[in-house]
């Protein structure tokens, strides 16, 4: 099977939301089929059927947390370093349009968060950002058109 690249953090989260799951959503999903049951008729019941779909999605979900966790390649961002932009880098940008500074850390694609400035490897912008340098100017092709930004620094943490 495909190892999936990851950092440490990443990893803690997929094992803290899968334990969740396990835990405390499957037994809360439990309670809510059993109180829905002791309603009587099944067929007609809308509480029974949404409790047996949470069931259904939550099940799903932990056995795509087990692969994930299963196929993870952990990476120690705080040993990594150097000037070049690879896995695990954060990346200070300068729009070269609007002057906006942008931080992206370049991460996996399962804890890829773009709200809190985390991007996959696999976004066109870490594919742009990969290889660059400090004072470099990467061109990176977006669903809003073609974007110009300016890397102004690199740091591993």
């Amino acid at each position: 099977m495909e190892k999936v690249p990851m950092t440490a953090g990443g990893f803690a989260a997929l094992e803290a939301e899968l334990k969740d799951r396990q835990q405390v959503q499957r037994q809360r999903i439990i309670l809510a089929i059993s109180e829905a049951r002791a309603h009587g008729d099944l067929s007609e019941n809308a509480e029974y059927h949404a409790a047996k779909e949470s069931q259904a999605l939550n099940e799903g979900r932990i056995m795509e947390l087990e692969s994930l966790i299963g196929r993870a390649d952990i990476i120690d961002v705080s040993k990594l370093g150097g000037d070049t932009i690879k896995f695990g880098a954060t990346v200070q940008l300068i729009d070269d349009d609007t002057e906006e500074k942008k931080m992206y850390q370049i991460v996996g694609e399962p804890e890829s968060d773009v709200r809190s400035g985390k991007v996959s490897i696999g976004s066109p912008i870490a594919r742009a950002l990969i290889g660059k340098k400090v004072g470099d100017s990467v061109q990176v092709n977006t669903p809003g058109g073609g974007k110009s930004y300016e890397v102004v620094s690199v740091v591993f943490r």
